[in-house]
């Protein structure tokens, strides 16, 4: 007879089976435990641990040996209520009736068995049930906290290959060579496109615009060397690149989109850029105090949804921006206090039917605005203490259907404000306060004219040129005059 291991006497051991090694030379995690089975080798139901039940053939045992040890003492119980009374046999047999008694006693002591029997078997049948079910939601727990883990981990894990990353791009943005810029661009946005949490893509967004926003001249001063006019040409390159690669990451279909995320153009100078077809759904786009100058910046086909887009304080002073084509139906785009000087900026064929654009306080000093064709159907425009005081703001063959186009507090000091062949057939259009001190307003030839500006002053002053044989209402007296 051998003898157990000192220590482990009597002591029964499970194997823990463990996978063979990985290439990496690292073994495998323990292989999962086989689930038990329903039913034991002998064929009786296998009872899960942790459900606090006797096996079944000792329960039915107990079961049947109580109900009869119960029918005895009740019987016992009943003999002595009735002062044990004594028991005649009559020759002859058993009369009929007493024996249809005893029969009935032994069928009712049977169907109170199988009733016990029964009762027992529901009760281990529905506690079985109930330790099925903890089981399950224990394992289903268990399975949940283990993706948890597993997700955590990746998560850290690309997060950590993130970081790596991040310092690299970033170190190749504020290279000084150009092409090592560029590189750092491009590493940057795709960095972007592959971010694992919306934080870190906003962050790679955020250096982008960063970048943007550093001191930058269009133009390197006459007489300047060909080395800067050449470093001046590299670095256009590479801010003209991130303005690209922006606003192709905002248009539909792009194969990773940051539309939604936040945009801080703040200060920018723009010599030009792309923005075309770009959805702006939500977030904040800042444009505050940007300079738009020397070249084209096309916003052309660009959709407002819902975002927060501000112009405020912006100058356009040169080249040409374009909204042609632009549909604002939702969210506020803010140019107050912009300041339009020189150049053209086009809202030709744009959309305004919701949201709010506003120009409050906006100066017209130069140049040309053009909402030639542009439709108002809804929402709110406003340029409420704009001043016009040179330049020419054209809103020939414009549509105002619906919403409301406010001049309210308006000065007309210079500029020429044209509405010929428009259409004024809904909506609201309110001249409420505005001045007119010089320049020239037309309303010449309107396509329709069922439903007029308000607030035009009376009677009209000069330089504002309304639609033959038509004047504005007079103001009603009131009842003390």
């Amino acid at each position: 007879m051998m003898n157990s291991p000192p220590g482990h006497a009597g002591v029964s051991h499970r194997r823990t089976v463990t996978s063979p090694p990985a290439p990496g030379g690292e073994p495998s995690p323990p292989a999962e435990p086989t689930p038990p089975p329903a039913r034991r080798d002998d064929g009786t139901p296998y009872t899960p641990k942790g459900s606090g039940l006797a096996p079944i053939r000792r329960v039915l045992t107990l079961s049947l040996a109580g109900t009869v040890l119960l029918s005895a003492a009740l019987l016992a119980g009943s003999l002595w209520l009735l002062g044990f009374p004594g028991v005649v046999i009559e020759k002859g047999g058993l009369p009929l009736a007493r024996l249809l008694d005893l029969v009935k006693l032994t069928l009712g002591v049977v169907a109170g068995v199988g009733g016990m029997i029964a009762l027992v078997v529901a009760y281990r049948r529905q506690k079985l049930a109930e330790a099925a079910h903890d089981l399950a939601e224990i394992g289903e727990n268990r399975a949940q906290l283990a993706e948890q883990r597993a997700h955590r981990a990746e998560q850290r894990e690309a997060t950590k290959l993130h970081n790596d990353r991040f310092g690299a791009a970033a170190g190749q943005l504020f290279h000084d060579s150009p092409a090592v810029r560029l590189a750092g661009v491009h590493a940057m946005a795709g960095l972007a496109d592959d971010a694992p949490t919306r934080e870190l893509r906003q962050t790679c967004i955020d250096v982008l615009c960063a970048y943007l926003r550093m001191p930058y001249s269009p133009q390197p001063p006459n007489g300047a060397p060909e080395s800067d006019r050449l470093a001046s040409a590299a670095l256009r390159e590479v801010r003209h690149t991130i303005i690209r690669l922006i606003g192709a990451h905002l248009r539909d279909g792009a194969s990773a989109s940051w539309q939604g995320y936040d945009f801080d153009f703040t200060g920018v100078v723009f010599d030009g850029g792309d923005f075309s077809g770009a959805v702006f759904p939500s977030g904040t786009v800042s444009f505050k105090g940007a300079v738009f100058s020397g070249a084209i910046v096309s916003f052309k086909g660009a959709v407002f949804t819902g975002a927060m887009v501000l112009f405020g304080d912006a100058i356009f002073s040169g080249g040409g921006v374009s909204f042609a084509d632009t549909v604002f139906s939702g969210g506020m785009v803010l140019f107050g206090g912009a300041e339009f000087s020189a150049g053209t900026v086009l809202f030709a064929y744009a959309v305004f039917s919701g949201g709010m654009v506003r120009f409050t306080k906006a100066a017209f000093s130069g140049g040309s605005v053009v909402f030639n064709r542009a439709e108002f159907s809804g929402g709110e425009v406003s340029f409420a203490k704009a001043e016009f005081s040179h330049g020419i703001v054209h809103f020939n063959g414009a549509m105002f259907s619906g919403g409301a186009v406010r001049f309210n507090g308006e000065m007309f000091s210079g500029s020429a404000v044209r509405f010929n062949s428009a259409d004024f057939s809904g909506g609201v259009m309110d001249f409420a306060s505005a001045v007119f001190s010089r320049g020239i307003v037309h309303f010449n030839d309107p396509a329709t004219w069922s439903e007029p500006p308000s607030g035009l002053p009376f009677p009209p002053p000069e330089g504002l040129s309304l639609p033959p044989g038509w004047v504005p209402s007079a103001p009603k007296a009131s009842a003390e005059d």
